[in-house]
């Protein structure tokens, strides 16, 4: 198997009317956009969202726990009973 390299890219956001920017691997960010799309979202809504309840954690880290939270629900609701 080739390894090929996981590059983070920064990204410039606004939320809650401050001008942000979370770095965040290129699979995450397609997944937050995509997620942004199923919740019939701005991206910048869904990321104050995240941001609303991440607590202490780094607002990109946090990004990553809810993509994977999603993803997670996402395979629980196709697994047969």
């Amino acid at each position: 198997m080739t390894e090929h390299p996981i590059r983070i890219a920064k990204h410039s956001l606004v939320i809650a009317g401050h001008r942000t920017s979370i770095s965040l691997e290129e699979p995450f960010w397609i997944e937050l956009k995509k997620l942004a799309v199923d919740r019939a979202l701005p991206l910048a809504a869904l990321v104050a969202e995240i941001d609303s309840t991440r607590g202490s954690a780094n607002l990109s880290s946090a990004i990553r726990v809810a993509i994977l939270e999603q993803i997670r629900a996402r395979a629980q609701a196709v697994e047969p009973q």
